[in-house]
């Protein structure tokens, strides 16, 4: 495995992050646990969750990600040998189950509390803002919401000293930020310098072979101010795995249980993928192995977030690390995304 640090922090992280949220809905608590327990033998030292999960959200189901992460605790007594990383979800009709209040310091104070008993530990060690506040393009809006986005009242500094005042207390230690945007991260970034006060250290966005968004503003701002990206669905719902193309996907596949998670499921994904898929097989790799090999070799990338439901696939994600792309192979990949950009914002 290959580690890094958190940028400016002492938290030594995996280069591989292990994602959670189908446990509790498509895994069950035993199958959480052994995927930790591989993963840690593995050299993987690094877990995200979210109050929200499991994915798809429901009120019945709210945490149960989490409280599966806690039992693993409880049970292990190896707290000390993970970090983890949770997040507070953003206000929207898809999260009115869990609160309506957004990030104000009440929220903050009161997710985190929450969190901490669901995961049976003292402290998290990254805690992140899920999605703006504000009506922003995230999750897939291409164009600015230009009609609604001035609803939204400005508030950076108000959560910038709600979060510090939770590292003060001991409850988490580092925070960061997920589907935000440029303007949105220098505006903390500002906030936080202006009141001398630690800011956000890490941003997770989503980045795949499907969506190099992050490329075109977020990456500078990540480079020079020192954000790290922890890359989010660099497998793209599975599509990236080629199963779906070759028609070998399981029954209980995400998208074969979810199609409304069509974000990468487009005529222009589909043929984009194809394309990866050709180049992968071309040169002796999985198309898993190439998509998850990308997104490792990246500089701006901190770590890259991976997903399983079965450990044959998580042990393959994990193996991920260990495969170095040639030129020619980045420079094949480059040639269909300069033909095909970003066909899954």
């Amino acid at each position: 495995m290959k580690y890094i640090t958190l940028p400016n922090t002492n938290i030594k992280v995996s280069k591989i992050c292990l994602g959670s949220m189908t446990w509790g809905n498509q895994n069950t608590e035993a199958e959480g646990h052994e995927q930790i327990d591989y993963a840690l033998e593995q050299g993987v030292n690094f877990i995200d969750t979210a109050e929200l999960y499991p994915v798809p959200a429901t009120a019945e189901t709210s945490g149960r990600t989490s409280e599966i992460i806690g039992s693993w605790v409880k049970k292990s007594g190896k707290r000390n040998d993970v970090i983890i990383a949770s997040k507070i979800a953003g206000p929207g009709d898809y999260t009115a189950h869990i609160r309506t209040t957004g990030f104000s310091p009440k929220s903050i104070q009161e997710a985190i509390d929450l969190e901490l008993k669901r995961l049976q530990t003292d402290y998290i060690d990254l805690y992140q803002l899920h999605w703006p506040e504000r009506d922003t393009n995230k999750f897939g809006l291409r164009n600015f919401p230009h009609e609604t986005s001035l609803q939204w009242q400005e508030n950076f500094a108000e959560v910038i000293e709600a979060l510090n005042n939770q590292v003060k207390a001991g409850k988490i230690r580092q925070f960061g930020l997920s589907n935000e945007n440029s303007w949105g991260t220098m505006r903390y970034l500002q906030e936080a310098k202006n009141k001398g006060l630690q800011g956000p250290v890490t941003i997770q966005n989503a980045y795949s072979l499907l969506n190099r968004l992050f490329e075109y503003e977020l990456v500078e701002v990540a480079m020079r101010e020192k954000v790290g990206l922890l890359a989010y669905s660099p497998m793209a719902f599975g599509v990236l795995s080629g199963k779906y193309i070759k028609g070998t996907a399981a029954k209980n596949s995400r998208l074969t249980l979810h199609p409304r998670f069509a974000r990468y499921s487009s005529e222009q994904s589909t043929e984009a993928t194809k394309r990866y898929l050709k180049i992968a097989e071309d040169n002796g790799l999985t198309l898993a192995q190439m998509s998850l090999a990308f997104i490792n070799q990246q500089p701006f990338v901190t770590s890259t977030i991976i997903g399983a439901t079965t450990m044959q696939q998580l042990k393959e994600n994990i193996e991920s690390i260990n495969v170095t792309l040639s030129s020619d192979v980045i420079e094949a990949i480059n040639s269909v995304h300069n033909a095909m950009p970003n066909p899954a914002p």
